[in-house]
């Protein structure tokens, strides 16, 4: 019995250990914060995802900016969410297969957006709101946060950057361990289908430890996930919520988050500017 309990004890040990977070609290400034997801986007207006025109709106209205950044082929830093093209400018092939020549002369859902560098996002947004930068890392190679800080590190306007990969985190935490970092996370069973022990493993924020992420980003859907509530609650670690598509879905989350990544509405409550 004292055997049994003493790998229960350990078990559960080790289980807080993986998860723990970081416990400074950087990311107490995002708390009732509202991130517009890849900007104040609406097709129907002419106004794709990720855009400029996009993020030009979130700015004129006061809501913090979520984008993505990877990297083209030639090592310029684009705001684009997918990996691939063809969703969002039907074309075949990676961004990463393109150099960013090659790329603007892609328009973005038929219209007249093009893909835009991070250099010239920064200088629209100029610290006028918040952004929540996501990394989309790609081949486990580090090229992706080495190239984004480098921009970043000279912005002076508040951000924070997030992503699902925890390396990403790993690298921040090594080399910019003041900037405030989140990791993005989701039940990959339930929502993909996914039942590697690599999905399971970031469902649960096992893997926290690498990282120690200042806040944790998941998925709406799955709000009482417990391992996310966990660290929200004994750890003090905030925690984003995406992504909400109605006023009623945010009403729902606001006792499972902190902040919230929304699209297709605009909250009530907008956050003020920050400059």
């Amino acid at each position: 019995m004292k055997r049994e309990a003493a790998l229960l004890f350990g078990t559960a040990a080790a289980y807080m250990m993986a998860i723990m977070p970081e416990v400074r609290h950087k990311a107490d400034t995002m708390k009732g914060v509202y991130y517009a997801h890849r900007g104040l986007h609406n097709l129907e207006q002419g106004i794709p995802e990720n855009t400029m025109a996009a993020f030009g709106r979130a700015v004129d209205a006061g809501y913090g900016i979520e984008l993505d950044v990877q990297l083209s082929k030639d090592g310029q830093v684009v705001v684009f969410h997918d990996f691939d093209l063809k969703r969002v400018c039907s074309v075949d092939g990676d961004v990463s297969d393109y150099t960013y020549e090659e790329l603007r002369r892609f328009p973005v859902c038929n219209t007249r957006e093009r893909i835009p560098l991070l250099a010239d996002v920064l200088k629209l947004v100029d610290g006028k709101v918040p952004l929540l930068v996501e990394m989309k890392y790609k081949n486990f190679t580090s090229r992706i946060c080495e190239e984004a800080d480098r921009l970043l590190n000279a912005y002076h306007g508040p951000y924070s950057i997030e992503s699902f990969h925890p390396w990403a985190l790993m690298w921040y935490r090594r080399h910019r361990p003041e900037v405030c970092r989140g990791q993005l996370a989701m039940n990959f069973q339930r929502q993909e289908g996914n039942y590697s022990p690599e999905r399971f493993a970031a469902r649960h924020l096992l893997l926290n430890f690498l990282g120690r992420p200042d806040f944790i980003a998941y998925d709406i859907r799955d709000k009482k996930a417990l391992s996310k509530n966990i660290c929200r609650k004994l750890f003090g670690c905030p925690s984003a919520a995406w992504t909400v598509k109605s006023g009623e879905q945010l009403e729902q989350a606001r006792p499972y988050y902190d902040s919230f990544i929304f699209e297709g509405f605009r909250p009530e409550k907008q956050p003020g500017r920050t400059a």
